[in-house]
């Protein structure tokens, strides 16, 4: 039987298949014990490769907890029609275990009814109550 993850309506993948972040260890080694909240993100990328995980296998329960209450959107709710097909890490800055910010640049793509797309975005991420959230992107240049 499939252990569900907090708040989710759909199983998680199977914890051997490989990870959606792109990582070269499987689901159940890498973003999911993130998902079903029995491991945090020790770094700012550990926690958005765990968001980009979260979004492509529709986990909007982790997304809204990995979220700053602040600028979390309250019609949280990813698009169905999209299928997230790959993550590239351009940059990090800080964002390590012993930061209190940081910053990830990253390109998701994504194939949609339009067809094949790309997301290229800036994210800042800050500690609140010690753990990792997404705050908000950052314009680019």
């Amino acid at each position: 039987m499939s252990r569900r993850r907090p708040g989710s309506t759909t199983p998680p993948p199977a914890p051997d298949s490989a990870c959606p972040c792109g990582g070269d260890r499987t689901y159940g080694e890498c973003c999911g014990p993130l998902h079903e909240g029995a491991a945090q993100a020790s770094t700012a990328e550990q926690l958005m490769r765990s968001r980009y995980s979260a979004f492509a296998v529709g986990d909007h329960a982790y997304l809204r907890r990995s979220w700053h209450p602040d600028t979390c959107p309250p019609d949280l709710e990813p698009d169905a029609g999209t299928t997230w097909t790959g993550l590239e890490i351009l940059a990090t800055f800080e964002g390590t275990p012993f930061h209190r910010e940081g910053t990830v640049e990253f390109v998701a793509h994504y194939r949609d009814a339009s067809g094949p797309g790309q997301m290229h975005e800036r994210s800042r991420f800050v500690r609140r109550d010690g753990a990792w959230v997404y705050l908000e992107p950052l314009p680019h240049g």
